[in-house]
């Protein structure tokens, strides 16, 4: 059901209050049964939420940003920009399980990010020759490999990332740390432009909002959470690539570096995550695939609708679940279905030997039709 202008209006609110914070704003969001709720809610009600208390319900309640909501939903409208917010089936459901996403994202471009494999790609700026043959390598060793590739549009190995995936035909997204009136660097406008025809732009900032340094490491965790890995292909000993591979590594997510010499400077942060067990050893793009288990594109089987007529009770409850929201996690799965942790485990291996689900990176559970 498409947005009113209005529900669009009340949900860039949320994402505008100061103080509140990615986690605190979905609480919100829930315990007042909408984004409307909450600015509409009182404020003895909001102060007995966990996390907000009196002071932050009290700043709630003083904050007046549904009228730069109404602005920025202009400018999204003029821009052909959406707004995508946590509760929305097409905001990026991995994103979605990460516990401090953005509770809203503005994106610009394809219908790409759920796509079935996505690789985070991330490095220095100040790539090297090296460097670039490796990126180079990679993308085009993944080409056929069904996958969109992640990044943050940066100098360096963001970029060479990006324009190896424009010629290769590859799906890429380009995460930015500033509002989508602009593009920064600069030189890069061109680039985000042809993504846009295959991929995107994200942010989660509104318009007008500078690339300020500390808003970086924020949009670090929006690429390493949209992607079911991460590859980093050079880094010196410090760097926003180091805290992209800490943040996939909070999320559980498999985090992979290319080895280089000691003596490399932008060799020695891939070299001390491989070295402290924070990232596995790849070398070449055929290494990535067949740890991921992508050395091979699934087709889906043609399920037939008579397989769903002999479920056992607690099999049919999983996949009416999955009819709702095929995308989910095995946590929502045991919160929505009720079934002991035993039982679910066993349903769902049966499930998966039917064909009639699949398990994908990060024990997130699909149905197959």
């Amino acid at each position: 059901m498409k947005k009113t202008d209005q529900q669009l209006i009340y949900e860039i609110g949320i994402s505008l209050l100061k103080g509140v914070g990615s986690i605190n704003s979905k609480k919100l969001v829930a315990y007042c049964g909408g984004a409307e709720g909450v600015f509409k809610q009182k404020i003895g009600h909001l102060e007995k939420i966990e996390g907000i208390g009196s002071k932050s319900a009290r700043l709630i309640a003083r904050q007046n940003v549904l009228a730069q909501a109404e602005k920025e939903l202009a400018f999204i409208k003029k821009e052909n920009i959406r707004a995508l917010f946590f509760t929305d089936t097409d905001y990026p459901y991995r994103l979605k399980q990460a516990i401090d996403s953005p509770s809203l994202i503005f994106y610009k471009g394809t219908d790409v990010l759920n796509h079935d494999r996505i690789l985070a790609i991330v490095g220095t700026r100040n790539i090297t020759e090296r460097g670039k043959e490796t990126t180079d390598a990679f993308i085009e060793g993944l080409k056929d490999a069904g996958i969109m590739v992640v990044s943050g549009l940066a100098y360096g190995v963001d970029t060479r990332a990006h324009k190896a995936c424009l010629e290769h035909q590859i799906p890429t997204v380009g995460v930015v740390a500033h509002g989508l009136h602009t593009i920064y660097p600069a030189v890069n406008r061109g680039i985000s432009q042809e993504m846009q025809l295959n991929g995107g732009i994200i942010s989660e900032f509104v318009s007008g909002t500078k690339p300020d340094a500390f808003q970086f490491p924020r949009r670090n965790r929006i690429i390493a959470g949209m992607a079911d890995a991460t590859l980093v292909i050079e880094s010196g000993k410090k760097g926003g690539s180091l805290i992209t591979a800490d943040i996939a590594n909070s999320y559980n997510r498999d985090v992979y570096a290319i080895p280089g010499r000691p003596s490399d400077t932008y060799s020695r942060g891939c070299n001390f995550l491989i070295k402290t067990s924070r990232a596995a050893l790849v070398e070449s793009a055929s290494d990535l695939l067949y740890q991921l288990s992508w050395d091979h594109i699934e087709k889906p089987k043609n399920i037939q609708p008579k397989l769903f007529l002999d479920l056992k009770p607690e099999e049919q409850k999983i996949v009416d679940i999955l009819e709702k929201s095929s995308n989910t996690a095995i946590d929502i799965l045991m919160l929505e279905s009720g079934l002991p942790s035993s039982k679910l485990a066993a349903s769902l291996l049966n499930l998966e030997f039917e064909g009639i689900i699949k398990c994908m990176p990060g024990k997130v559970y699909q149905l197959l039709r």
